[in-house]
């Protein structure tokens, strides 16, 4: 009785380790061709007529998010062991917490530089700016054009401050985790840009009232 409890047991677990291990490939597919088809649409737009080319740089900007994938899928199990760790103890825990987020950081520059190595070996300078582009949603260029839409008085110095900013955001947001993420790198540098507009005396309040004005008187003469 007791031998025949075990065998089924066994099976059970043996079961369940299969399963788990079915999911973990599913899983780890289901990413690969969603990051891969994610790749193909960000090459598809750089205008390159040579298929093996425009498939060998689909596959740098793919490789590109599965690093990115590892890096952060490791330190959610370095988190957890160090939280788990010195769930007594928040001052080593923070601490614990702070240094894996510098390793971190470093991974991800290290990587980053790589990797625009990689695209510069394929690339135009102005091919480049259209993958980093398609890597953070476009915002960049959306919102430098809204910037000027919006203040019409805008000199070229702070236009180019402006975009100075949003390139460095979209730096930082390339190697983000998440859509959100991504766009919270371009919250704060926004917050930056409009601190220094309104210390430059805009009212951008005002300024915003006033473009959705002109928004609107344009859509209706459409």
């Amino acid at each position: 009785m007791k031998s025949s409890i075990l065998a089924l047991l066994l099976t059970f677990l043996s079961a369940t380790a299969i399963f788990a291990q079915n999911n973990a490939v599913a899983d780890k597919e289901a990413y690969t061709k969603m990051i891969t088809e994610r790749s193909a649409k960000i090459a598809a737009n750089l205008g390159i007529t040579d298929a093996k080319k425009t498939e060998k740089v689909t596959m740098i900007i793919r490789d590109q998010y599965s690093n990115l994938n590892d890096i952060y899928a490791a330190r959610d199990i370095r988190v957890k062991a160090i939280k788990e760790k010195n769930k007594d103890n928040k001052v080593e825990r923070d601490s614990a917490l702070a240094k894996d987020a510098r390793i971190v950081e470093a991974s991800l520059a290290k990587l980053h530089k790589k990797y625009i190595g990689k695209l510069s070996s394929q690339l135009t300078n102005e091919q480049i700016e259209l993958v980093k582009n398609g890597m953070t949603y476009n915002v960049l260029p959306i919102t430098y054009k809204a910037y000027q839409e919006e203040i019409l008085t805008l000199t070229d110095n702070q236009k180019k401050q402006i975009l100075v900013w949003l390139t460095e955001a979209r730096e930082h947001a390339m190697d983000a985790e998440s859509s959100d993420k991504k766009h919270a790198w371009f919250g704060k540098y926004k917050g930056r840009i409009n601190n220094y507009l309104s210390a430059a005396g805009y009212d951008l309040k005002k300024e915003g009232i006033e473009w959705e004005k002109r928004r609107k008187a344009k859509a209706q003469t459409n």
